[in-house]
């Protein structure tokens, strides 16, 4: 059996893809709402639920390592990983591990950003975030 360069390169190459792929670390978990999603159309008042998977839900003060509480930031994007998540009327705090709160929304169209942080409010950063659009009638 004959095999030529152009076979013998392709067939080095989906070997190197497959010992790669075995080498990509998945994603260790992230935080995601239950309720609202995304694009859904809701009241001024909602009730917002949060959830978190691959760390557990603690109250902010002490650094422990796999937990942290969630931070609801309303039109904004992530925080950065390290940093310290701002505390003010568009960053909201669940230091207590609230993973439930009711909101209060101006008509139209907004983001929610969930953000999880540890005990001492710094961000675990995009990888756990979430992203959201609502429309607020």
């Amino acid at each position: 059996m004959r095999v030529n360069r152009t076979e013998s390169i392709v067939a080095i190459m989906l070997f190197a893809l497959a010992a790669l792929a075995g080498c990509q670390k998945g994603p260790e978990g992230g935080v995601d709402f239950v309720t609202p999603t995304d694009g859904m159309t809701v009241p001024r008042t909602v009730k917002v639920v949060m959830k978190v998977e691959g760390m557990k839900v603690r109250p902010a003060g002490k650094l422990v390592e796999g937990t942290g509480h969630h931070h609801l930031i309303i039109d904004g994007s992530y925080v950065p990983k390290g940093e310290i998540v701002p505390k003010d009327a568009k960053h909201l705090h669940f230091g207590k591990g609230q993973t439930e709160a009711v909101v209060t929304l101006t008509p139209g169209d907004h983001t929610l950003t969930l953000q999880f942080a540890n005990g001492h409010h710094e961000s675990y950063g995009k990888d756990w975030s979430r992203t959201i659009r609502v429309h607020v009638k």
